[in-house]
């Protein structure tokens, strides 16, 4: 593989003009693709073989054109003190704003009256309207959220409090303020790394480019594929963090290869072949983890793990090829103005890069000390990760409702106003789908209500044909918390198949059970074709173990963090989170797929070049120095990098986005600075020699992909004299 990487970067850097005229065209024709396209509708969200999905199916098919799935809302009025709504006043403003929902879009299919459908509170100081949708929320158009708003603010204005609430309201929050602040720190941290704007640039632009082509083509898809904007949103933050990573690690080997003396067409060559064998399969790792999200068997979520997966092998095909391509046009800028005069000054490799000769840097220095502390620096990383990984074990799993919002939004406020005029569990009733007739119905109600944890329960409403009915029933207990999911499974415990509940509530509650349920079956692929992947690259046994033990561990605390901070709430002031509440249910398996990848790529880039010393004749010990002294500081960058793009999610005011933001920030934290730079040599030290053993039938069967580069000794074409391997330049 390293010969025909090598091969192909010095194709891209010779034939420069036309390989950047081929991918700028190809932005172009995503780009018009995109504009030309019709405005897609959000995808579908359904949940094969889950009881609430059966539900919904059933009620589309018994009660056609009522909407089953299609969004709610609640418009939440409250009386001045010593007020009732039932003051004639009070109530000619409701009856106007129920007259003007009726007419505010063609998208309704009902508005109930409070009056006359039992929706006034006890004390009468509160009433709601309800207001249901023939679509999703995603669906809605923003007429119809115009109308909505509209309506609660007239009344508003005539003495009343009034607040909306409900899924109508829900928006994808838009995430570009956390994206330029994450891309402004990168070029930051690119610039302090490399020295140069021009070689700080670089990853900047064709990771732009690759996420402009990745996101451009899904929304260019999106209507013919059922693609829903998040699947845009998971592609432009893994497509924007591989992308400057892998950018970074070839133009950084480019650098060092230019140090040693070598002509630029072969510097870039060379770079291709040794960091860019690393790029494609820190690249496969993370389209493994990606695909592998068709496990879970939600088609929303696959589509999302291809799409991203596909802007993941774009970010590799543009740094084997732009950026030896570009590298070409910026000759020697590509070095910065310091280390171009002490190369000028015949001052060394180490002058080259801003350094003393012979001078070791960070990396180096941090190696040698893990050296001769291995125990140690193991106990600390491993005891002080499974510290904060413990309340993982607490981890409580569901889909946060409006109550974790901030209470400066509308929705927060109606669904305060809701539980204290109600109680909690009218934020999240549950539709009781009977199949059969008004004996079954009725014998269902009564069931129902021999049950603890409801607060009312409607008599069945029959569909025309009289062969299906709906019920609903009203938990004590606020929806996400844990009495409302047991109300759920007694319910569906206490009554036959032809029975099912559903609703927004047992919709979460099946999602999270099947999120669940699919996180080992998920674990187990990727990890193992991962490990096979690592395998294959380092040719060890030991070493791909401990890189997944070593994830698992990153991954385990990151979810510890989570919950500390979500879940009990601790620095949640600093966090901004306003309300604890359960963690998302598709936050383990979402940082699992995102993180693994993101982790292989700093293991791949940093065990790689111990790798390839050890193959060129160094000690064990001397390899893991001469990984560091070459890897540490890309890799630190790398994930700083990371962790701004990730950490500028967490200032949104969306508990979900924010969640996320966190999660993928602290994991980052974890793996690249705790497991791959203290834990990882401090175990390899430990194994010496036996760290890269290979069963003799083993190496036998594998094929041998050369990411070392040792295909590469005959293809020196500079006409210099190459440095020893101890004198690579740092980067």
């Amino acid at each position: 593989m390293a010969t025909f990487l090598y091969k192909l970067g010095r194709s891209a850097f010779r034939r420069r003009r036309l390989v950047a005229l081929l991918w700028v065209a190809l932005l172009a024709v995503a780009g018009i693709g995109a504009a030309t396209a019709p405005v897609a509708t959000s995808s579908s969200f359904s949940i094969p073989g889950t009881e609430a999905q059966r539900a919904f199916d059933l009620l589309e098919e018994r009660f056609p054109g009522a909407g089953a799935d299609g969004a709610t809302a609640r418009v939440v009025f409250k009386a001045p003190e010593g007020q009732k709504m039932t003051d004639p006043a009070h109530k000619a403003v409701v009856e106007d704003t129920v007259a003007a929902l009726k007419s505010g879009s063609d998208q309704i299919v009902s508005v109930t009256d409070p009056y006359t459908g039992k929706a006034v509170s006890r004390d009468g100081s509160t009433a709601y309207v309800s207001v249901a949708y023939k679509v999703n929320a995603m669906e809605l158009t923003d007429g119809t959220r115009e109308a909505l708003t509209e309506a609660g603010h007239d009344a508003q204005g005539k003495g009343l409090t009034v607040e909306v609430g409900g899924d109508a309201l829900q928006t994808m929050p838009e995430t570009g303020a956390g994206e330029i602040v994450g891309v402004v720190i990168a070029g930051i941290v690119l610039v302090i790394t490399f020295g140069s704007l021009v070689a700080a640039g670089l990853p900047l632009l064709t990771a732009i480019i690759g996420v402009g082509i990745g996101v451009s083509s899904i929304t260019a898809l999106a209507n013919v594929l059922d693609l829903g904007s998040t699947t845009s949103t998971l592609a432009m933050m893994i497509g924007l963090a591989v992308g400057i990573d892998y950018a970074l690690f070839i133009v950084s080997r480019y650098r060092a290869e230019l140090a040693e003396g070598r002509e630029k067409e072969d510097a870039a060559g060379r770079a291709v072949g040794t960091a860019g064998s690393a790029v494609v399969f820190a690249g496969l790792t993370v389209v493994i983890a990606l695909v592998g999200l068709a496990v879970v068997n939600i088609p929303m979520l696959t589509k999302m793990g291809f799409a991203a997966a596909g802007t993941v092998v774009i970010a590799v095909l543009i740094a084997l090829t732009l950026i030896p391509a570009l590298l070409g046009f910026a000759g020697d800028k590509v070095v910065g103005r310091k280390q171009r005069k002490a190369a000028a000054a015949g001052a060394g490799d180490g002058a080259a890069d801003g350094g003393k000769s012979g001078r070791p840097n960070g990396g180096t220095r941090w190696a040698r000390f893990v050296i001769r502390r291995p125990v140690m620096v193991l106990l600390i990383g491993v005891l002080g990760l499974g510290a904060i990984a413990l309340p993982a074990a607490s981890l409580e799993m569901g889909l946060p409702d409006d109550g974790v919002k901030p209470t400066s939004t509308s929705e927060r406020r109606a669904y305060d106003a809701l539980s204290d005029g109600f109680g909690p569990g009218f934020n999240g009733p549950l539709l009781v789908v009977v199949d059969g007739d008004k004996t079954t119905a009725d014998r269902t109600v009564s069931t129902i209500k021999r049950l603890d944890g409801w607060a009312a329960v409607t008599p069945a409403t029959p569909n025309k044909a009289g062969d299906a009915a709906m019920i609903t029933v009203v938990p004590k207990d606020r929806p996400s918390s844990a009495a409302t999911e047991a109300l759920v499974h007694d319910i569906r415990g206490a009554t036959g198949d032809d029975v099912l509940v559903t609703g927004a509530t047992a919709m979460n509650i099946d999602f999270s059970q099947k999120m669940n349920d699919a996180l080992v079956p998920y674990l187990a692929l990727v990890v193992g074709l991962a490990f096979l992947l690592l395998t294959v690259v380092f040719r060890s046994v030991l070493v791909p173990l401990k890189a997944a033990l070593g994830f698992l561990l990153s991954v385990v605390a990151a979810l510890g963090a989570v919950v500390a901070v979500f879940q009990w709430g601790w620095l949640g002031g600093l966090f901004g989170v306003e309300q604890t509440g359960p963690i998302m249910s598709m936050m383990p398996i979402f940082m699992v797929g995102v993180v693994f990848g993101l982790a292989m790529d700093y293991e791949v880039f940093l065990v790689t070049r111990m790798r390839e010393a050890y193959v060129h004749g160094e000690r064990p010990g001397e390899a893991i120095v001469t990984g560091f002294r070459h890897s540490a500081r890309v890799v630190t960058a790398a994930a700083v990098i990371m962790i701004a793009v990730f950490s500028g999610f967490i200032g949104m005011t969306d508990q979900m986005i924010k969640m996320i933001g966190f999660g993928l920030a602290v994991a980052v934290l974890f793996d690249a600075f705790v497991v791959r730079m203290a834990i990882v040599p401090a175990v390899l030290a430990l194994l010496g020699h036996k760290a890269w053993w290979l069963p003799k039938w083993l190496d036998r069967i594998l094929p041998n992909v050369d990411v070392e580069g040792e295909g590469l000794a005959g293809a020196d074409t500079s006409g210099g004299t190459p440095g020893s391997r101890q004198d690579l330049v740092k980067v």
